[in-house]
């Protein structure tokens, strides 16, 4: 039997290696594309693939489609996961850090999703990693919720246009996932810790959440996996938050 195959992008780290763990756990040969290996190969062998790419350049998503079909025949799952987070006020947004951020979080994105959909054939799933700052907005981040309201676009658009082809788009929006880039990009003397990023953290769980606690990486992960199983075979054109109960909707 041919194994399932996804492609995950920045899938060595955070989030993205939560997912890469779950996707193999389920039986997933896994294509992870990024810009450092970070010892992926040599802990989970030939259950896996890495690609040096640059999520920015639209031919760096076809090496990693043709890179999955090259292993197993197929292209079952997309994972857009790549992308970074940093507070500016928008009197410090200049063109230089509003093209990367852009174009790593809603190009990279974007050109994840062409690429996913010359690839896939019918059934195929794409799951693009957003955040619930693209669904709304907060002081001195307008670059990072732009970047990601058009992810949920993005999302939105192309479960219709793909629909026909029966390729499922979804999106999913997490809260602050204490990962070891959100606790860097907290120390920004621009964030909302101000200075003190655990104690922000255990403040913003108390006064936000509904369960007390924020969701881990695992549980992102868990989510992916069920939007591309049958048993979600009805659902396109979402943005699922998984916050713990942040912003309800």
């Amino acid at each position: 039997m041919v194994k399932k195959t996804v492609v995950i992008t920045g899938g060595n780290r955070g989030i993205g290696l939560s997912i890469t763990e779950a996707f193999i756990d389920a039986g997933y040969f896994v294509v992870v594309g990024a810009r450092q290996e970070l010892g992926l190969e040599k802990r989970f062998g030939n259950q896996i693939s890495f690609v040096h790419v640059d999520v920015r350049d639209e031919s760096a998503h076809h090496r990693l489609t043709d890179a999955a079909i090259e292993k197993t025949g197929i292209l079952d799952v997309y994972v857009n996961n790549a992308g970074f987070s940093e507070w500016r006020p928008i009197a410090e947004i200049d063109e230089q850090f509003l093209d990367e951020l852009i174009n790593t979080n809603l190009k990279g994105a974007f050109w994840g999703c062409k690429a996913a959909s010359s690839a896939m054939q019918e059934g195929g799933s794409i799951i693009n990693i957003s955040s619930i700052a693209g669904k709304r907005g907060s002081t001195n981040n307008s670059a990072y919720c732009a970047s990601k309201f058009g992810v949920n676009g993005l999302t939105q658009a192309l479960a219709k246009e793909l629909g026909p082809r029966e390729i499922r788009v979804n999106a999913l929006c997490p809260v602050l996932i204490p990962t070891d880039g959100l606790i860097e990009a907290l120390k920004n003397p621009f964030s909302p810790a101000e200075g003190d990023p655990q104690g922000f953290i255990s403040k913003f769980e108390a006064a936000n959440t509904a369960l007390g606690r924020l969701p881990t990486g695992a549980e992102i992960a868990a989510m992916a996996l069920f939007l591309v199983s049958d048993k979600a075979s009805a659902m396109t054109g979402q943005c699922i938050n998984v916050d713990c109960g942040v912003f309800p909707q």
